[in-house]
């Protein structure tokens, strides 16, 4: 794998953990910073540190660490994860509060590094052995960085506190109060401009420089933050009017200005236009000269520095991750290349929502699905036809890229096939194992190479083209219903996954705006599947209380065929209105009399 200098940690930078104030847990002051800024030796190394608060989202299983590893994917309806004692559980059940460590983790960890990236700027011009231009380009990275910063906060927490341009003190007691959401986003969206205009589109050697922040990651998150001040969460949200800080100030705006999304929609037409296809695009693959949909979707994810991948994290969890992913398949031979964590267990819900062959929902009458049963079917992975139950059979390209099934093929062939049998006395079964089994009879895919689990050489991308498609349509179609760039956009996705465009005469297109938000919410669930995406789309959308709240269902794992295949509801989530946004960590609200709580906690 490529390896850069950017994300090695530098250890004797990171400032202690525990004190209750945010800004304790940045860099401490002790160090000789104008010394570390002479050369751009020590220089890096301190930038370094600013780039190692970039969420390593393959690190689920320890979320909030201080690699800002997200809950997202268990936290969401897309799946469940089997250990009890890890925190997306709490957030599920609703068993967490201000008072919660992952209330506070992502709080404190990513104003360390928004703090860092202002002492950086600060203190660049000191650098005296690279050029001018040079120095001006990693300050825009640092500038880049603290934006991206502040927007991942305001995704998790909404309203933020903005620090200014002088790095504070760690010492400091802080009395500031959260700036409105508009206030943060127009922040967000100026920095990342300004940053843009003294980045380069692309670095000279990815041995080195891989996974710096280029002037499309900054315009990408640009855009991206554009699309979440104007959603239905942030825009015009009167759940939220008693939220104001002590002088009256509306922290998120009580009128809905449709506007925004045209703002947004903009940001995403000139990205596109400026660098797709010369810099980026989707990721294609052909098998004998025909398109290949299977290996395209699960290789945009699998291959490094693909034309598709935008933001990229090069040090990160791959091998946890896959461990996570990997079934324990009892008495398969090859340790390792076999046995794993089955962690990411995917639900019912998420299942269901991939699309047949043909392009239409399960719940369409004319999808072809059948909910009962057993055919002959080969896979696409597989190189034999074998009997799979129906409501697995004949399903989009995606749907094998990302579900691991009972009586499917295990990806890694090593050291000879292996069937994975989640039915209770299966090789992967509940009877197995006391821990290491699936809570829902399935186990996700996303990911997951194939070869053996334990594999720490892969980037994890964090942002794709594909995701730029699907917002750049989202807001098109608030903004201007009918442009047919939506549908062209939304197509381009539907076609590279192999199933029918949308306008093709088996496939009706949707027939309004309302139709159409549909069509993209749908073809975004299953695009972006366990890509730490569902979490935020359900609550921007406001829809998480019909989404994330109530019963959640998988297969009846306690049983053998017939009754493995019913289907039963395993745990019922907690989602309460509260529940759109983490609270502010008490600590703080303690500590800074001029914040206010998020609404509910």
């Amino acid at each position: 794998m490529k390896k850069i200098v950017v994300f090695i940690l530098v250890l004797g930078l990171l400032g202690s953990y525990g004190c209750k104030k945010y800004l304790s847990q940045v860099p401490a002051d002790n160090i000789t910073l104008d010394g570390t800024f002479e050369t751009w030796a020590t220089a890096n190394q301190f930038l370094a540190n600013v780039y190692s608060k970039v969420p390593d989202e393959y690190g689920q299983r320890d979320a909030g660490g201080g690699n800002n590893a997200g809950v997202w994917t268990c936290a969401s309806d897309e799946a469940v994860i089997t250990w009890p004692d890890r925190v997306a559980n709490n957030i599920n059940n609703g068993s967490w509060d201000a008072n919660s460590s992952i209330a506070s983790a992502y709080w404190s960890n990513y104003y360390q590094g928004i703090r860092a990236a202002s002492v950086f700027i600060q203190k660049a011009d000191g650098i005296k052995d690279i050029s001018a231009d040079q120095v001006a380009q990693h300050k825009a990275e640092a500038r880049a960085l603290r934006a991206i910063y502040y927007f991942y906060l305001m995704r998790i927490y909404g309203p933020v506190v903005l620090l200014g341009e002088t790095p504070v003190s760690v010492d400091a007691n802080l009395q500031m109060p959260r700036s409105s959401y508009d206030s943060c986003t127009a922040y967000v969206v100026s920095e990342l401009s300004k940053a843009a205009a003294d980045l380069p589109v692309a670095y000279g050697s990815l041995d080195q420089d891989g996974g710096r922040i280029t002037k499309g990651v900054a315009l990408a998150i640009r855009a991206q933050a554009l699309m979440y001040a104007a959603s239905p969460l942030f825009n015009g949200n009167t759940d939220y009017a008693a939220m104001k800080n002590r002088d009256g100030t509306q922290l998120i705006s009580q009128t809905v200005d449709v506007g925004k999304w045209a703002v947004a929609a903009q940001a995403y037409h000139d990205f596109i236009a400026e660098f797709v296809p010369s810099v980026y695009d989707l990721n294609v693959e052909t098998s004998g000269g025909v398109l290949d949909p299977y290996m395209s979707c699960k290789d945009a994810i699998l291959t490094d520095w693909n034309k598709e991948a935008i933001f990229v994290r090069v040090a990160n969890s791959i091998g946890p991750w896959q461990y996570a992913l990997t079934p324990f398949h009892n008495g398969a031979p090859g340790g390792n290349d076999s046995r794993g964590g089955t962690a990411i267990d995917p639900t019912q819900q998420m299942v269901d929502a991939f699309f047949t062959a043909n392009g239409r929902s399960i719940d369409d009458p004319l999808s072809g699905y059948q909910s009962s049963g057993y055919s002959t079917f080969q896979a696409p992975l597989d190189d034999q036809a074998r009997s799979i139950y129906n409501p697995w059979v004949n399903r989009e390209p995606r749907f094998y890229v990302n579900i691991t099934y009972s009586n499917s093929l295990w990806l890694n062939t090593q050291n000879g096939k292996i069937y994975t049998d989640f039915t209770y006395h299966g090789n992967s079964g509940h009877s197995q194992t006391a821990n290491d089994y699936s809570r829902t009879g399935y186990v996700a895919r996303k990911a997951m190479g194939f070869g053996k689990w334990d594999f720490n050489n892969r980037t994890e991308p964090l942002l794709r083209l594909a995701e730029v498609y699907l917002n750049y349509a989202e807001c098109l179609n608030e903004s201007d219903p009918g442009n047919p760039d939506i549908l062209k956009y939304l197509n381009l996705i539907r076609w590279r996954a192999g199933i029918p465009q949308y306008g093709d005469p088996s496939l009706p297109a949707p027939a309004d705006q309302g139709a159409m938000r549909i069509a993209l919410q749908k073809e975004r669930r299953v695009e972006l599947a366990f890509e730490n995406n569902r979490y935020f789309d359900t609550r921007r959308w406001k829809i998480a209380e019909q989404t994330d709240a109530g019963p959640m269902y998988g297969l009846n794992i306690d049983y053998d065929l017939p009754d493995f295949t019913n289907v039963v509801a395993f745990e019922t989530r907690v989602f309460n209105k509260q529940h759109y946004l983490f609270p502010i960590p008490s600590n703080d609200i303690n500590n800074d009399k001029q914040l206010v709580q998020n609404t509910g906690w």
